[in-house]
């Protein structure tokens, strides 16, 4: 969770200040090549593209690490024991190997599309569960006298009395 956080808040903040900051989003350069151009015009030297490399490379390395984790932890829990978890990391082995000489649109075509796909087993899961959702959410407005939640019905009334 935390990489999540470091990732998404910090690391690409950083890097959209960095590019508007210097100016780099007019030259037309899209990717790792507009990041680099904004932390090279920013830091003196090569020191700009140092940096964009070694963050690259860790991030990489790191999000590699986490899909394999995420994966072999999905098939344990899918079928309750680890007996498919070296066949799994052959395939991922393989298919990092692979995906290391596709084109960088090929790669990202591929992430998007199992990335969608992973919302089907979700979707389907929320229709199965839709009547439980709606019975448990009548229920609580049936003990909780219609409020959505008591305690914050109580503050707002004592904030307009006090008015």
């Amino acid at each position: 969770m935390t990489q999540t956080f470091i990732d998404t808040i910090i690391v690409c903040s950083v890097t959209g200040f960095a590019i508007n900051a210097t100016g780099a989003w007019k030259t037309g350069a899209t990717g790792a090549a507009l990041t680099t151009s904004a932390f090279s015009t920013g830091q003196p030297g090569t020191r700009g593209g140092i940096i964009v490399s070694a963050g690259l490379a860790l991030f990489a390395y790191s999000t590699l690490l986490g899909w394999n984790y995420y994966g072999e932890k999905s098939l344990e829990y899918l079928f309750g024991n680890t007996r498919f978890e070296p066949y799994y990391r052959i395939a991922w082995v393989i298919l990092t190997f692979v995906g290391a000489h596709l084109t960088l649109n090929t790669v990202w075509a591929f992430a998007d599309v199992m990335n969608g796909a992973m919302a089907i087993p979700n979707l389907i899961g929320l229709l199965g569960l839709s009547g439980v959702i709606v019975s448990e959410t009548r229920s609580y407005f049936r003990q909780h006298g219609g409020q959505a939640d008591p305690d914050a019905a109580k503050l707002m009334r004592s904030v307009s009395e006090s008015k």
